[in-house]
Order: C-alpha cells, then structure tokens, then sequence
C-alpha cells in the first residue's frame, strides 16, 4: 500500500475544492463589474444549455460595466434572457452586436446578503475538503494490515495537517471576499 499516493490524491482533492470555492466566490457581485459574475449563466441557445463564455466574449470596459460579445449576432436574445432568468440583480441592455449590463451600486441589505451568500460557499467548501479527508482515512484504514500502527498515525496526522492548511485557505479567501464586499 503506497501511503504517500493516498495522501497526495487526497492533497489534490482538496486543492481542486479551494480553486472551485475561490471562483464561486469570485462570482459575487462586489459592486464592481467581473467577467466571472456572469461566465457561467445558463444560456438556452439553440435549443441546448449552455455556459455564457461558451457562446460570447466578455469583458469589463469599466469597473461598473460588463460588454458581451456574442459569437454569434442571432444569440443576443437568448442571452439577454438567460442573464436576466439569472436574477443577478442587474438588466443587460441589447446595443447592436454587444450587450451591456451596467452594475448597479450595491445596498447595505444586499451586501449583507452577499456575506451570506460567501459564508455558505465558504462553508460548502469546507466540508468538500473533510469529505476528501475523510475518503484518504478510509482509504489507509482499509490498508492498515499492510502498514504499521505508526504509518498510519503517521499518515493520519499528516491528512489531517493537509485538511488544516487547505481549510485556513477557504478561510483566508473568505475573510478578503468578506472584506470586499464590506467595502463602500
């Protein structure tokens, strides 16, 4: 039984699990305009569902402004109703072959919402990773006629060390969302 392969699936399990959190959370609506705030919309296009950065080009001329660019010139209906079906909070505005959506300033009551919308992304994540800690546990459990008592108190430490230092990354990246949004 290789211990090390255990722990370094479950290292990566983990890793992946704070990169997914960091772009949810990158998602948030801050007050100021982020291509990731709509990239992954639901378009119906064609008769199919797909992601919005699949069908268009999206960039922020300014900080309170989203362009959309799509691929396609006959899409612009469709997408405009796949951001607005979204319920972001903000109205995209059909010009010519772009779409704009101007970000509108946030509130105190939907900041506070968005802290809340942070603290259940952050908390989702947190419990992906112990779901991972504990898949490499039962792994090595499973194993435990193979290796010594000690290789795996070894190897149970040093998962729960890994669950540790990825946890307090979600935490850290909670705490600079957080402050984001707080910001005025």
């Amino acid at each position: 039984m290789d211990t090390k392969a255990i722990i370094s699936s479950g290292a990566s399990a983990m890793q992946k699990t704070v990169e997914h959190t960091r772009h949810e959370l990158a998602g948030l609506n801050t007050g100021k305009a982020q291509p990731s705030m709509v990239e992954n919309v639901a378009i119906e296009v064609y008769g199919t569902q797909v992601r919005l950065k699949d069908v268009a080009t999206i960039s922020t001329p300014d900080a309170r402004t989203i362009s959309i660019q799509p691929f396609d010139k006959n899409a612009t209906k469709d997408i405009v109703q796949g951001i607005q079906a979204a319920n972001l909070g903000f109205n995209p505005i059909p010009q010519g072959n772009t779409i704009r959506c101007p970000i509108p300033e946030l509130t105190g009551e939907r900041r506070a919402e968005l802290v809340k919308v942070a603290y259940r992304l952050a908390e989702e994540g947190r419990v992906r990773i112990r779901n991972a800690r504990r898949e490499a546990l039962e792994t090595l459990k499973k194993g435990l006629k193979e290796i010594s008592e000690d290789d795996f108190k070894r190897s149970e430490k040093e998962v729960q060390n890994l669950t540790d230092k990825w946890v307090a990354e979600i935490d850290k990246t909670l705490k600079a969302k957080e402050s984001d949004l707080q910001k005025i």
